[in-house]
């Protein structure tokens, strides 16, 4: 950990950049930013009331379900309305500690959006390849466990984040070249040596990533050899399609998040807007396609929202 310097106080205010290069193009990227947090907050609030209301969907992959809209509603809403300010309105300050609180949200829920993915495909993986014990396996009181594990294990994991810059002196310039607060992004403006903490975050965020996405794969894997085995075929197109569009969602979540890792460690030589454009795709799009896939073409949540509607309706 790098000592602390007295003689440099933290700055009281950074000043957030956005997209570099495409600055002149802030108000109309803005206009799908907005469409897609709109969609995720009212697709995401609209499971959580569906589920909430109706007692029938008190099973754990709604259970699930509802964790994993709860965590895309905190990550999407801490990084869409800031950066749409940024964007629309030109609002470039933002306070260091509003920095660093935006900064543990989004790396300690982007960690609980991978881990809610992982209980995700051992649900299914229980429910395909040993339905009869689906309900004893998950029971709620091991849901509730589950759900608490993923939590702790991204607060514990990230909470050093925000303690470790709050201790460094920062010298050069306050101009986050980001259109958010990322910890690499506020690391190199100290002007001490962070190789630890760099490397500490990077190796945490890469470990959880990689041991999430492999166990999800392995999931997935055994719900596949588990579906070319059903008897009915139409059966095993419909599992195939409800597991494929999940499949869709995660590797989008973790193809993109990897991305933005791996950048920071070996590509020196890509593209600060190409960077950052994808770095912005892996908070807005899950959230965004999350309620699409899993509640639109789920369908008893779908059935639920539309009885609703006609009540309202009529």
């Amino acid at each position: 950990m790098p000592p602390l310097n007295t003689s440099r106080p933290s700055p009281v205010t950074f000043l957030l950049m956005g997209i570099p290069g495409l600055e002149h193009l802030h108000v109309w990227i803005g206009i799908p930013f907005c469409s897609m947090y709109v969609v995720a907050v009212v697709g995401n609030v609209t499971i959580l009331a569906v589920v909430r209301a109706e007692r029938s969907l008190h099973e754990p992959m709604f259970l699930f379900l509802c964790m994993l809209s709860i965590t895309d509603l905190v990550l999407s809403t801490s990084t869409l309305p800031r950066m749409l300010c940024l964007f629309w309105l030109g609002a470039h300050n933002i306070a260091f500690d509003a920095c660093l609180t935006q900064m543990f949200f989004i790396h300690s829920f982007t960690t609980m959006e991978s881990g809610f993915f992982l209980a995700m495909a051992f649900d299914r993986y229980v429910a395909i390849c040993d339905p009869l014990r689906h309900t004893t396996i998950l029971t709620h009181a091991r849901i509730t466990i589950m759900g608490m594990i993923v939590v702790i294990r991204g607060i514990a994991f990230f909470s050093p984040h925000p303690i470790l810059l709050k201790q460094l002196p920062y010298c050069r310039t306050r101009i986050i070249a980001h259109t958010y607060c990322e910890f690499m992004a506020v690391v190199k403006l100290a002007c001490v040596d962070t190789g630890a903490t760099t490397r500490y975050s990077l190796s945490v965020a890469s470990i959880i990533g990689s041991c999430d996405a492999i166990l999800t794969v392995v999931s997935y894997a055994f719900i596949l050899h588990s579906v070319f085995r059903l008897p009915s075929r139409e059966a095993g197109f419909k599992a195939l399609g409800t597991c494929g569009s999940h499949v869709c969602v995660i590797l989008v979540f973790y193809s993109t998040a990897g991305f933005s890792i791996f950048t920071h460690r070996f590509g020196k030589n890509v593209p600060a807007h190409i960077h950052i454009f994808i770095a912005n795709m892996y908070l807005l799009v899950p959230p965004f396609l999350n309620p699409i896939v899993y509640g639109v073409r789920t369908k008893k949540i779908r059935e639920h929202v539309l009885r609703a509607l006609r009540i309202k309706v009529t």
